[in-house]
């Protein structure tokens, strides 16, 4: 999406591979699986860009109406006068601006979207993201989605049933909690790295390494621009 910060921007390969090495520590005392994912935006939110560009048309028809409406001079002379068909013009060109505005300029639709909308989305991305790779496929149930959404400023975390079943919203809780003051403060690494070994001790503690254990998941970020 135009205009909004791109998460791939953000982690170098350093940054990757720091990721990657904490995955894999956090997995070592575990049969449990850890992804972590990154999106630059959960949502198109076109209902947004819609009103915006609604609203941004209404206001350029108010102001051309109000420049030329009835501007005929008195000597029989005219001069552009707004009607019908100019006003149609203005609705529908202004309207394409707006939208595009938005599509520029994100910070334009954020007064259109509510907090529920977002939340909304960012569940579904989430969810989504849990699906696609593959965390619904471990052997133990035991997968542990890290989801973070930088135009939402949302953090999600999603564990499989097997986890899910010992766990509890505060749990998940603190480890979104950890993650949000670090980008709080841009430190996106070191956020996503915490909520990896936060991660890793809850499933050290209720799903202990089996013998003859495998890696099931790559060990990688994922990267949602």
């Amino acid at each position: 999406m135009v205009g909004i910060l791109k998460a791939s921007k953000l982690f170098s390969e350093a940054d990757r591979d720091a990721i990657k090495q904490a995955i894999m520590q956090a997995e070592e005392n575990t049969s449990g699986e850890i992804i972590p994912v990154i999106a630059s935006a959960s949502g198109r939110y076109d209902r947004a860009e819609d009103i915006f560009g609604l609203i941004f048309s209404l206001l350029c028809v108010a102001i051309g109406w109000t420049l030329f409406h009835n501007n005929t001079p008195t000597d029989g002379w005219s001069s552009f006068n707004f009607e019908l068909t100019a006003i149609l013009l203005t609705i529908f060109l202004s309207f394409i601006i707006g939208v595009l505005l938005t599509h520029l300029c994100p910070v334009l639709r954020s007064t259109f979207i509510t907090k529920k909308e977002m939340e909304e989305e960012v569940e579904r991305a989430a969810a989504e993201a849990f699906q696609h790779n593959r965390l619904r496929n471990t052997e133990d149930s035991t997968g542990i989605l890290i989801y973070i959404s930088l135009y939402e400023h949302q953090v999600k975390v999603v564990g499989d049933d097997g986890i899910s079943a010992k766990l509890t919203h505060p749990d998940w809780q603190h480890i979104c909690d950890a993650i949000i003051k670090d980008f709080k403060e841009k430190k996106y690494t070191s956020g996503i790295v915490e909520g990896i070994n936060l991660s890793g001790k809850l499933l050290t503690e209720h799903f202990p390494i089996k013998d003859g254990d495998k890696d099931e998941l790559a060990n990688e970020l994922v990267i949602i621009d």
